[in-house]
């Protein structure tokens, strides 16, 4: 008998799922073989630039900022069709205009960098008419990649910095006429050069060039295979191996709406065929894929931003951020495991699955690079570049132990082809983000939106942070993560801030509240794909999602109130204990939803298991003992229940 294996090609249904629900997914592909070979060696070109500057160094901070956003524009034009009626077969005469247009304005930045410099921000006519162009060129490119949401908002900012004058209150400013903002949007490394382009030119397009190299490898099959041989026998084990295999794959490639299509084709079949709703298989996948942006090591690189924004090296953020990750998915894990005992899902039979020896056997050894890659992010004193130039020539390397995962020449090639393209998207969000931030910083926009935050909640944190929940999810709302959480980390981090909650801990909290968008109706992009997938109706699916992910909206306020779970301030054995009341307050979260233990929990209890809940995830030792007293009352009636059913079946 054959073994499952999840196969991770995307078949044309599954493509136009991934199209309907992530724009940034629907590009051209050429009927002209020689327009297409081009386009993929300008894109192999445009990969080696950044491989090889991250070893010898890159070019001045202006240059190579700007080179990078122009061949990105390049290849924003030449890939995305300006419309869903335009055809993506032809490459149009005035899409050709507008890449070769993209790439004159870093070929004037090069040539006039010396007088750029020499100016200090006194723009002449020419930076206004190649300044225009790029504001232009940017809001048209991410009209095209990410839809009209993250535009328009650029937009009314780009509006409010030129009439802030007259909108009367707090959000008033002094004005700025159209030379001081393209100053600021295109002279000025605060603008569309600014801190999202710089780590977007370096460690972001090195880290998604690192998951190609590894998807190359076979890595992805590997995440699926093992997930497939540890919890696939287990009871309502599809729904485990999902999580899992969704939570791998999350923490690489970046994207919810990709994950859920690639691992979500295959799981959430099983899903079904093992006893699990449309809703339910649907919503299992949604926010397991969700979550692998929360996940360490990479998290979906919005990890590399974020040690930016907070100035805290990238190593530290993925210790703060492990705690609550694991959290989540243990929550997800929990409750797929109560409904399945509550509606005895049996498992896949385990002579039908992969053996974790033979998996570990066969594939194993793709584990060294990220083996490596942490190495050398915590003990090397190397930087995060050089630790990611690194682990792509030991992914390489490694690959090559085995002819099942042994990388040819071509697909070497493929994969720093694939990186350009795929971060295309990416650079843009972070270019037209640029914009947001440089108003919001020149206009005091943050400053005032904390101000106002505040004002909402008076002097009750959690009143201010539940106004900041609402306010994230809402700006993250259809967004891609990168720029959901440079948003939101712009204007309403500022407020948790000025609170006194140390700043790591703000920017999780509004960059979790970011992501749930993708699960909360009425525009919950990963709930829907994944019903798409699943035949499921989308708005029960997004419904069942946030069921799934509770955990995950009440653990940043336990990381806010409760530092110690990010391992902050804190010793081990404090850390270990607040980790280990957390994870049993996890767990009676999904006894409340799912209303099941060991057998069925009644309506009073199940209240009590989420009152229990809460007590545990604080760190008050008093706290922690009334609700292991609630527990303890639950464990009793559980056990008298399973003592009294087998009486009556004798």
């Amino acid at each position: 008998m054959s073994k499952i294996t999840i196969d991770n090609q995307i078949g044309d249904e599954q493509l136009e799922i991934i199209e309907k629900y992530d724009k940034e997914q629907k590009t051209r592909s050429f009927d002209k073989a020689s327009l297409a070979k081009m386009i993929y060696w300008a894109a192999v070109i445009i990969s080696l630039y950044h491989f090889i500057t991250s070893f010898v160094g890159a070019p001045a901070t202006l240059k190579h900022r700007s080179l990078h956003v122009s061949m990105m524009l390049f290849l924003s034009f030449i890939l995305y069709p300006a419309s869903d009626k335009a055809s993506r077969k032809k490459l149009p005469v005035y899409d050709t205009v507008l890449a070769l247009l993209s790439l004159g304005i870093t070929l004037y930045v090069w040539i006039d960098y010396p007088n750029i410099i020499a100016r200090a921000g006194l723009i002449n006519r020419m930076d206004m008419i190649v300044g225009t162009c790029l504001v232009v060129l940017v809001l048209e490119a991410s009209r095209r990649i990410s839809g009209l949401p993250l535009t328009l908002l650029a937009m009314v900012f780009i509006a409010y910095a030129l009439f802030g004058r007259n909108i009367p209150g707090i959000f008033s400013h002094r004005g700025y006429d159209w030379s001081s903002l393209v100053n600021q949007f295109f002279i000025s490394t605060d603008g569309i050069y600014g801190t999202s382009v710089g780590v977007a030119s370096s460690y972001i397009f090195l880290f998604i060039l690192f998951g190609e190299v590894m998807n190359k490898s076979g890595m992805g099959k590997f995440f699926n295979d093992i997930a497939l041989a540890l919890a696939g026998s287990s009871m309502g084990g599809p729904a485990k191996v999902a999580v899992i295999a969704s939570g791998f794959l999350g923490s690489i490639n970046g994207s919810a709406i990709a994950n859920v299509v690639t691992t979500g084709t295959f799981t959430i079949p099983l899903m079904k065929k093992t006893g699990y709703s449309k809703e339910f298989a649907g919503a299992v996948e949604a926010t397991a894929s969700v979550g692998g942006q929360l996940l360490p090591p990479i998290m979906g690189a919005t990890a590399f931003i974020m040690a930016e924004m907070v100035g805290i090296k990238y190593s530290s953020i993925i210790v703060y951020a492990a705690i609550p990750a694991i959290l989540y998915y243990i929550g997800i894990i929990i409750q797929v495991h109560f409904r399945a005992s509550k509606r005895n899902l049996v498992g896949l039979p385990k002579e039908e699955l992969p053996k974790v020896g033979d998996v570990m056997k066969e594939s194993g050894h793709l584990l060294i690079p990220i083996v490596f890659l942490l190495g050398m992010l915590f003990f090397s004193g190397k930087t995060v570049v050089f630790s990611a130039f690194c682990s792509i020539l030991v992914t390489i390397a490694t690959s090559m132990l085995k002819k099942n995962t042994r990388m040819s020449l071509k697909d070497m090639i493929d994969a720093l082809a694939s990186g350009a393209k795929g971060t295309v998207s990416v650079a843009m969000a972070c270019a037209i983000v640029g914009i947001i931030i440089a108003v919001t910083s020149i206009t005091g926009f943050g400053l005032n939106m904390a101000n106002a935050i505040i004002q909402l909640g008076g002097t009750s944190i959690l009143a201010t942070l539940i106004f900041t929940m609402v306010t994230c999810m809402i700006l993250g709302m259809g967004l891609p993560s990168i720029p959901a959480y440079l948003i939101t980390a712009t204007i309403a981090a500022p407020a948790l801030v000025k609170l006194g909650i140390p700043v790591v801990a703000a920017h999780l909290f509004v960059f979790y509240f970011a992501m749930f968008a993708n699960l909360t109706p009425p525009v919950a992009l990963a709930a829907f794909a994944a019903a798409g997938l699943s035949g499921g109706d989308p708005m029960k699916t997004g419904i069942a999602s946030v069921k799934l992910a509770l955990a995950g909206f009440i653990i940043p306020y336990m990381f806010v109130f409760n530092n110690e779970i990010l391992l902050l301030n804190t010793t081990w054995l404090i850390a270990l204990r607040v980790a280990f009341t957390s994870i049993i307050g996890v767990m009676m979260i999904g006894v409340a939803i799912e209303g099941y233990l060991l057998k069925q929990v009644p309506v009073w209890l199940r209240a009590a298991s989420f009152l229990c809940a809460l007590l545990l995830i604080t760190a008050n030792v008093m706290q922690d003992m009334v609700g292991f007293a609630i527990l303890a009352v639950l464990l009793v009636q559980q056990m008298l229940k399973v003592k009294k059913e087998k009486a009556n079946a004798y």
